[in-house]
């Protein structure tokens, strides 16, 4: 089946507009692409036209791509009107397995064949979310991080029946696109950052539920330790560069053993009521009287200046050599 070359698209389908679609749509507004949107909630186009606008100064501070223009955002109201502008739908609906299941046959029984549907889906496996498809081979999963506006990792996984060429398309077209993407060798269930994440959550669960540290701490140990190297490079370069010069080898060699220390609680704790309340007053506190807007602003600010340090960095040493 023939497809225009990722490089080649001009427009993108965004369905769902919320927290998440949304910032997809203010994402794609900014590499330069047509933006057509499809969402029935009441006043859904009002709100998104008003979030994009309120976004804009921090996509002029990331960059604007050519020709991107906050009127290139349009609104439709059917599913058949969307599958027809456009070669890839981004879905971003509430993560509710069966409600997915059935919005991805209505959608696939609405829109041409060639048209691929992808799904923002931060855990469920592709392949359970095509189950009820026609034509599964053209369905995938491409799962920014939030906000997907200003954090540029995207992971993409095709399910059983998606075709492979689907998921080397996607792949390109995210990476062509603003995105860093992880395209996965398998399928995975909450695919790699979440997993991550849910690693180090557990562990936290663990230290707040016995009463080891706060939930401040916490945040502390990561935001000022091994989160700013994060920043930079991933957790497995991190550990390389603990072996100097051997590397990874010589890291092995000698850490290698303590991998078996019992320093994991790889369940979760039960979540008591004691527990949720330790985490609510714990967040509570650090907040101190900020509301969770202002948090979100300061959050992406700094994410803003974080990558333009790294971007202006990086191209300063390449020009070097």
């Amino acid at each position: 089946m023939a497809r225009l070359a990722a490089s080649e698209v001009k427009a993108v389908g965004i369905l769902g507009t919320g927290v998440i679609g949304g910032s997809w749509a203010a994402h794609f507004l900014r590499q330069g692409l047509d933006v057509v949107a499809f969402d029935l909630a009441p006043g859904a186009e009002a709100r998104l036209t008003e979030r994009i606008e309120k976004l804009w100064p921090t996509l002029e501070a990331l960059g604007l791509k050519p020709g991107a223009d906050k009127s290139r955002l349009e609104f439709v109201d059917s599913l058949e009107a969307l599958g027809a502008k456009v070669p890839l739908i981004q879905e971003s609906t509430p993560e509710d397995l069966q409600a997915k299941q059935t919005l991805f046959a209505e959608i696939d029984a609405a829109i041409p064949e060639d048209v691929i549907i992808a799904s923002s889906t931060s855990g469920f496996p592709m392949t359970d979310i095509q189950k009820l498809c026609k034509h599964p081979e053209r369905t995938v999963v491409c799962h920014p991080f939030t906000p997907p506006h200003i954090v540029p990792f995207c992971e993409v996984a095709g399910g059983q029946k998606t075709a492979p060429e689907v998921v080397d398309w996607a792949a390109d077209f995210f990476q062509h696109y603003g995105k860093e993407v992880a395209k996965m060798d398998k399928e995975l269930p909450g695919f790699i950052g979440n997993r991550l994440q849910d690693a180090l959550w557990r562990e936290a669960l663990h230290m707040v539920a016995n009463n080891e540290c706060s939930v401040e701490d916490i945040d502390k140990s990561i935001a000022y330790g091994p989160g700013l190297r994060w920043a930079i490079f991933g957790p497995c370069m991190n550990m390389a560069m603990c072996g100097g010069e051997g590397g990874m080898a010589r890291m092995l060699d000698h850490f290698g053993p303590s991998l078996k220390e019992p320093w994991t609680r790889l369940e979760a704790p039960e979540l008591t009521e004691q527990l949720y309340n330790d985490l609510v007053e714990g967040s509570d506190q650090v907040l101190g009287g900020r509301s969770m807007a202002e948090l979100m602003e300061e959050r992406d600010e700094l994410l803003v200046r974080i990558l333009k340090t790294i971007e202006d960095y990086r191209q300063e040493k390449s020009l070097q050599t």
